[in-house]
């Protein structure tokens, strides 16, 4: 629960203060939306603990899940640490390995360098800015739009048979 109470988590559909019965009916909605193919969501775990320090979206943009956009968010506790990087690339080798994604977008806002500078790590291509296009806090915000594509996901291929599950 500590994950969706994070002030970030509105990038998970999380607009309103967070509920046991918010978080089930997430949940819910995670599980509906994974059985009729549209999106996964993963919880992005520490292997040492077992402890959930994260979340993991990705929804597809189009019907054949060829382009898809994923959205992360970590507790701040988890940041910084190589989680991110760590669960980027076993998503991103999932989705481009198993679900023949060719594409994965992600918007940041503009203002997390450190969000911007992880994408950029992974090979992701900023492609623009858009303009005061989400509202966080009664103000609308900038987020840069950033794009992977399956050819340029070189590297950072990862096996995920025994990892995302």
């Amino acid at each position: 629960m500590d994950v969706l109470s994070t002030s970030d988590a509105s990038r998970c559909g999380i607009d309103e203060p967070v509920t046991e019965d918010g978080v089930q009916a997430f949940v819910e909605h995670a599980r509906h939306d994974r059985t009729i193919g549209i999106a996964l969501t993963y919880a992005i775990e520490l292997a040492a603990t077992r402890a959930v320090v994260g979340l993991v979206q990705v929804r597809q943009l189009d019907p054949s899940f060829e382009a898809a956009e994923w959205e992360m968010t970590l507790l701040p506790a988890a940041r910084g640490t190589g989680v991110f990087l760590e669960a980027a690339r076993l998503v991103g080798s999932f989705v481009f390995g198993s679900l023949a994604t060719y594409r994965l977008e992600s918007r940041v806002l503009r203002e997390n360098g450190r969000a911007n500078g992880a994408l950029r790590k992974l090979g992701a291509v900023q492609e623009g800015v858009l303009r005061r296009s989400v509202r966080r806090g009664g103000e609308y915000r900038d987020q840069v739009l950033w794009s992977v594509l399956k050819d340029d996901w070189g590297d950072h291929w990862v096996s995920t048979a025994s990892r995302v599950h």
